[in-house]
């Protein structure tokens, strides 16, 4: 199959094959935008699409159920990874996708959502640990940043999807079209190879070498390369409590939780799946239906500058920024809720505030954090541990996330929209802070000079220093 590549140069070849492996995550970005055009159908107190209409306890688990499934489906991920391989694996991950939405078409009660969406966020989880892996070990130090940020390109592209499509389609209708597009956008992922550093781990040096050769465009650069297998596999595979008992991966395993509780702690993905939830609630002039596809759009165009400037700029630049732009745009939001609590006319600079907040919002976080967290997992770990290392930074993830899309809306009845959003403006600040000073900078560096700059490798673990 690498054959049907065979024209591109090996910079291209490598960016056809990881837009190839995240053609799938489409099919997430549908998901994560599901829940903002449907919970507004689903709650439809004059046209309900079941015998009466959702409470907000339900739909309030449609929304977190998600997230118990990426957290099981994490557990999994870890072990098939190594086990049949990055490739089997998100092929797998494409099955609870597709099933997702034809459990949510032939539904009749908020119960079959909740196993629509388990399904979803099934998948989610095994394609979140894997795609990232799959496109870190395919690519070139020189663009492995650009291409681990592909990964929001495509989940952008099938956010804006939904909220183009879901505002305007019957409820059944919409749900038939996702089946027929997670379909459609899974099928490609049969003519990919499996990432040459599994094939090495394997013993098939012979093939492991041909998908290294044609990636890297020459034979000598492949067996460079493959040197560097060969000295990592000479080594014992790590076990858990290895991985565990060593104070160098401790510290990665450290700083990847921070990253995956930090990124949810922002509150981002309790805007994100509310979002028209949230336009309503702000009761201006601005079409609910239009503002959410414009955000839509100004997300996919923000993961495509972080495209651009990724390797120009590095990781920690761009998502400092990001952190910075996000927590603007969260006490812009905070500051419209606070102002306007009390006042029922809204007018003027407040009509518009909460839109342009939600847009600072939303393009920061695609610009950053969103483009580059998982791919940033993925390059802090060696080869041997970054299926374990990968498993913990999704596992905070999804705790985060869990915990904060199901507590969003009983807090924003118990303290008010403004001092959540406020509290989330702040967390962005604290976890920029961390991001600077604790997270290392990867860009244009070998696996192999990024775990020497991270200790990994300093007898008995002793000589390993950190700010943190």
């Amino acid at each position: 199959m690498l054959s049907l590549f065979n024209s591109f140069g090996p910079f291209l070849r490598q960016y056809v094959i990881v837009i190839i492996a995240n053609l799938s995550l489409f099919g997430s970005g549908l998901g994560f935008a599901w829940t903002s055009p449907v919970l507004v159908k689903l709650a439809n107190q004059t046209h309900p699409v079941y015998e009466r209409p959702i409470t907000e306890a339900e739909g309030s688990w449609i929304v977190s159920v998600t997230f118990i499934g990426g957290f099981l489906s994490n557990f999994l991920a870890a072990y098939l990874v190594d086990k049949i391989g990055r490739k089997r694996t998100f092929l797998l991950a494409a099955l609870p996708r597709i099933a997702c939405y034809v459990v949510h078409y032939l539904a009749t009660a908020a119960w079959m959502n909740y196993v629509g969406r388990f399904l979803g966020g099934f998948s989610d989880g095994l394609s979140f640990c894997v795609i990232p892996m799959y496109a870190s070990e395919v690519a070139s130090k020189e663009i492995r940043g650009a291409l681990g940020t592909i990964l929001q390109i495509f989940s952008s592209l099938g956010i804006v999807t939904m909220l183009s499509l879901g505002p305007f389609l019957e409820y059944r209708s919409l749900n038939a079209a996702c089946a027929v597009l997670c379909a459609a956008s899974s099928a490609p992922l049969l003519l990919l190879p499996d990432s040459p550093y599994f094939l090495n781990k394997q013993g098939k040096i012979a093939e492991a070498l041909k998908v290294l050769t044609f990636l890297r465009g020459s034979e000598s650069l492949a067996k460079k390369e493959m040197e560097e297998y060969q000295t990592e596999s000479e080594q014992t595979t790590l076990t858990l409590k290895e991985v565990l008992t060593s104070k160098s991966h401790l510290k990665i395993i450290a700083i990847v939780v921070c990253i995956g509780a930090g990124a949810q702690l922002t509150g981002y993905n309790a805007v994100a799946f509310y979002l028209q939830t949230i336009l309503v609630s702000t009761k201006t002039s601005v079409s609910s239906d239009t503002a959410s596809v414009v955000i839509g759009v100004i997300q996919l165009v923000a993961s495509f500058v972080t495209a651009v400037v990724i390797d120009k700029f590095g990781r920690k630049p761009i998502l400092c920024s990001s952190l910075v732009g996000l927590s603007v745009g969260l006490a812009g939001l905070g500051t419209f809720f606070f102002e306007t609590s009390s006042n029922t006319e809204i007018i003027g600079f407040w009509n518009y505030l909460p839109l342009v907040s939600i847009l600072l919002a939303v393009f920061s976080f695609s610009l950053g954090l969103g483009s580059l967290m998982f791919p940033l997992m993925s390059e802090l770990f060696d080869g041997k541990s970054r299926a374990i290392g990968m498993f913990f930074g999704l596992v905070s993830n999804i705790i985060s996330i869990f915990a904060v899309t199901q507590t969003f809306a009983s807090l924003t009845n118990a303290i008010g929209a403004g001092a959540v959003y406020s509290v989330y403006s702040v967390n962005s600040l604290l976890f920029c802070v961390f991001i600077l000073y604790c997270v290392p900078e990867t860009k244009g560096k070998t696996f192999a000079e990024i775990q020497r700059e991270l200790g990994v490798g300093v007898a008995n673990d002793e000589s390993v220093r950190s700010k943190c």
